[in-house]
């Protein structure tokens, strides 16, 4: 799949990669790890098994903050890669997935 990457520059990027590092370390994100659950599969996993993901992706223009950031399994989160949520559906809907 070849999707749209804004042009989105390298000091843009490595402040919103900062803040996100920052973000893994607050009792907010640690709450929702320890949920266990994926936002896009709704699959129970343990805490290491689980990543942040920006649901839109910094590379296309999104932020890191607590609006945009989701629990992903690390499965879910190498499928989507940079696609924005409309892409994510598509993909569902192309490979018949049930995921939401």
């Amino acid at each position: 799949m070849d999707y749209f990457i804004s042009d989105v520059g390298e000091v843009e990027l490595r402040n919103e990669r900062a803040k996100a590092r920052e973000m893994r370390h607050s009792q907010w994100w640690k709450r929702r790890l320890a949920e266990g659950r994926c936002h896009y599969c709704g699959g129970e996993f343990p805490v290491a098994e689980l990543t942040m993901d920006h649901i839109v992706p910094l590379i296309r223009g999104g932020k890191s903050s607590k609006g945009n950031v989701v629990v992903a399994c690390k499965d879910c989160n190498n499928k989507k890669k940079h696609m924005i949520p409309v892409e994510w559906q598509e993909y569902l809907h192309r490979a018949g997935g049930d995921e939401d």
